[in-house]
């Protein structure tokens, strides 16, 4: 068995351990001088930039996109929509197409989704059709509402907005 070899004298662990400390806090106080210099705004010829002016060369103009496209909203009758059945329910999507066509919606089909697991049910909408979709929505009870994602324009035979019945 070995032993560590035993030293002369005792390690000053105290002065190795203030000597270190001194150190890290001259560090800190150059890297806080750093900072300054970066944060504190520069000065020339004695005067101060004007703070403003130096945010005014930063800031980019702002691009001005165009609201999307409004109309007044469309009666029931002109809302056309597609049911389709997200609960592997048979007849689900054609019982709801019979209450919103009751409603007096025009229904443009009535068909399965391409899932049969969906949780809840939606209402989806294409752009520009959100307020149709949320009336449909408070008419039928269903709470979301989201804009339509994953149907091709094909799919959705020229509705615009879709009923997607989950469980």
């Amino acid at each position: 068995m070995e032993h560590a070899p035993q030293l002369s004298r005792p390690f000053p662990w105290r002065a190795a351990t203030l000597v270190v400390g001194a150190i890290a806090a001259g560090e800190l106080v150059v890297l806080i001088a750093i900072g300054a210099v970066h944060i504190v705004p520069s000065h020339k010829a004695g005067t101060v930039a004007a703070p403003a002016a130096k945010k005014a060369s930063h800031v980019r103009p702002a691009i001005k996109v165009p609201p999307p496209p409004t109309h007044p909203i469309k009666s029931r009758r002109q809302t056309h929509v597609l049911v389709l059945n997200g609960n592997g329910r048979n007849g689900a999507a054609s019982s709801q197409a019979v209450q919103l066509q009751t409603l007096g919606y025009t229904v443009n089909g009535a068909e399965n989704a391409p899932r049969h697991d969906y949780a809840r049910s939606m209402i989806m909408y294409v752009r520009g059709f959100l307020p149709e979709a949320r009336r449909l929505s408070h008419d039928i009870g269903v709470r979301l509402v989201a804009p339509v994602d994953g149907l091709s324009p094909n799919r959705l035979q020229g509705s615009k907005v879709v009923v997607l019945l989950g469980r």
